[in-house]
């Protein structure tokens, strides 16, 4: 069999020179999105509130990529004055912002003992964990587009992603998160706050794309599915069995996405919401 030899990318997907700016650049999935967009050539711009493991997240993109270009900086979603302070360097380090990706929130991850942080029955969850949750994951994608947006717009040229999930189009199947040996008014819960946040974003999502749609700047939305990690195997076996294709997602699976989106490849697509879950909300 002939193989055929390598062949660049193609120049539609080609980010060399662009900047992207990438909100929760620290976790696990703001890592895989920066290195989706290094691998085509962009610059970038990691934030994140915590800066220890924004320098871990640098070393781990450079470990992968050796002459990526990214500068890291400390930037509250949830703080109007924080983004425009992470705005003004980038006009000190004359940087025009090309990408946008939303990607901060606070997720109810599961853990090896199938123990759910920051979950909480519905009956009990309390407001300022609610205003907390929101404030991160819709407030802070609304603040950033707000700062960030206008400058894409007065270019006539920009990209806005939106991370959100599978659970913006499903509800939370709370039979995954079930530990046999607790009674039923014990038994933890997938939080509220994710699925209606990322259902937010999606609202987000097309009002932006239809409000800056005249003035180039694109919109659009990731809902990714549960990624395994280091969650209990009772976790992993419910989940699996609601998902065709009989996984849960690799962490890196997302990549090719989210290098559609933001680059020319999908030039003519705004507004919309690309669910990638291995097909688990078609049935």
């Amino acid at each position: 069999m002939t193989v055929q030899p390598h062949k660049p990318l193609p120049a539609a997907f080609d980010l060399n020179g662009k900047h992207a700016l990438i909100t929760g650049g620290a976790g696990l999935l703001g890592i895989e999105h920066a290195c989706a967009l290094v691998e085509t050539g962009a610059v970038i711009v990691l934030t994140d509130l915590d800066e220890n493991l924004l320098d871990q997240a640098v070393i781990e993109i450079r470990s992968r990529f050796p002459e990526s270009i990214i500068h890291s900086w400390k930037m509250d979603v949830t703080d109007k004055a924080s983004i425009l302070s992470v705005s003004e360097r980038l006009r000190e380090s004359d940087i025009d912002l090309d990408i946008l990706i939303n990607n901060a929130a606070i997720d109810s991850k599961v853990d090896e003992h199938g123990n759910i942080e920051n979950g909480g029955r519905f009956e009990d969850f309390e407001l300022d964990d609610w205003q907390a949750q929101v404030d991160v994951g819709l407030t802070g994608a609304f603040l950033c587009s707000q700062v960030f947006g206008p400058p894409m717009a007065v270019r006539e040229q920009g990209v806005i992603l939106n991370i959100a999930s599978d659970l913006s189009v499903i509800a939370p199947d709370q039979r995954i998160y079930r530990q046999e040996d607790l009674p039923e008014n014990e038994q933890q819960k997938k939080a509220v706050t994710y699925s209606v946040i990322k259902t937010g974003l999606l609202g987000l999502t097309r009002y932006l794309a239809a409000y800056w749609g005249e003035q180039g700047v694109r919109v659009n939305a990731l809902s990714p599915g549960g990624i395994q990690t280091s969650q209990s195997d009772a976790f992993v076996t419910r989940l699996t069995n609601l998902i065709p294709a009989g996984r849960m997602a690799r962490k890196n699976e997302y990549a090719s996405a989210v290098q559609f989106l933001c680059s020319d490849a999908s030039q003519f697509m705004t507004g919309q919401n690309i669910v990638m879950d291995g097909g688990r909300s078609i049935i």
